[in-house]
């Protein structure tokens, strides 16, 4: 029987397959329900500064709604605040108490302050790492792209530099040099990469002429694009590649491993095909590598990447011209159309 046990960011895994950030780890039975299914770590759902401060700016207008409707009376409500990020620190301590298989916490913040106060009050949950979700939305044409990457890359740093736990950086695809940031970010020693977010995007209404907001699952095949950076990186970043975005099946985990990935994340299928489809994944996983006689991950993960692939300008995308007319050759010579 293939060992499918893995290493991401110096954790032992018994598996690659990762329950990535969402709120269905927020409820333990479905921590446990992933954990019966054979997942081999979880990212707890993300902590974002954005979201505590509407919070607490909703809390202090609900209690101030009725001041001074008497004369007599100032306040109606006793002086109250917002608890901040107190309610999601206990409940993932709570969660890591009860988990068996790695845990792995996620943030957002907003200022330089906060991205390094929320880090190291994570750290003191026990969680064995964390994951920086690490994006920001664009707002002015004025803002230049080397001074984005450079602040983001500062906030990396400071991260790193206030907790002793593994870091993982979780990035968008929305670079003019996606490489060169990466390679950026990897020389900061942060022990992984998780490529690619899957941010919100707008949706309109065509009948009622306004804005919706879709939950925004992945879709099969939305898999290529992490499964290009994972060939192309590789064997050329020291952080570990952790490949995320349209992985529905075993197969599609199997290909991330075989481009380079050291470990994939789920979120849309456990929506789409419950959480129980776990189990499929990593039995497919074993059964493929049992066919094919490897005894560990490790003797074909990044067998097809580009490092070590024949075809090193297969993840090039200049040679889409190429491959297209291959395909189109084979296709006719099975299917002549005269």
């Amino acid at each position: 029987m293939a060992d499918l046990s893995t290493n991401y960011l110096g954790l032992k895994l018994k598996n690659p397959i990762i329950a990535g950030s969402s709120n269905l780890s927020v409820d333990i039975k479905n921590i446990k329900a992933m954990e019966e299914a054979g997942i081999g770590a979880i990212v707890y759902k993300s902590l974002f500064e954005e979201q505590v401060n509407f919070e607490s700016a909703d809390l202090d207008e609900d209690l101030q709604l009725y001041n001074d409707r008497h004369a007599e009376m100032i306040k109606i409500h006793p002086e109250m605040e917002h608890a901040g990020p107190k309610e999601f620190l206990l409940q993932l301590k709570k969660i890591k108490e009860n988990t068996s298989v790695p845990l792995i916490a996620s943030i957002n913040a907003i200022y330089e302050e906060t991205w390094v106060e929320y880090a190291k009050l994570i750290e003191e949950t026990g969680v064995d790492a964390l994951e920086i979700n690490l994006y920001k939305s664009l707002k002015k044409s004025e803002d230049k792209g080397v001074d984005i990457e450079k602040h983001k890359l500062d906030i990396i740093k400071l991260v790193k530099k206030s907790i002793k736990i593994p870091v993982a950086v979780k990035l968008g695809s929305f670079y003019s040099n996606l490489l060169n940031f990466i390679s950026e970010v990897d020389k900061t020693g942060v022990e992984g990469l998780v490529l690619f977010n899957k941010l919100f995007e707008p949706e309109i209404d065509v009948n009622r002429e306004e804005h919706i907001f879709p939950f925004n699952l992945s879709n099969k095949g939305d898999h290529r694009l992490p499964l290009r950076y994972a060939g192309l990186l590789h064997g050329n970043v020291k952080a570990d590649i952790c490949s995320s975005s349209g992985i529905f099946d075993g197969d599609d985990a199997i290909k991330m491993l075989l481009a380079g990935a050291d470990a994939v994340q789920v979120v849309s299928t456990l929506y789409k095909n419950k959480i129980g489809h776990i189990k499929n994944i990593v039995g497919r996983l074993e059964e493929w590598m049992d066919s094919k006689g490897y005894n560990s991950i490790e003797e074909f993960r990044g067998k097809l990447s580009k490092k070590n692939t024949n075809d090193p300008f297969v993840y090039m995308r200049g040679q889409y011209v190429d491959i297209l007319l291959n395909s189109a050759d084979k296709l006719l010579k099975k299917n002549p159309v005269i």
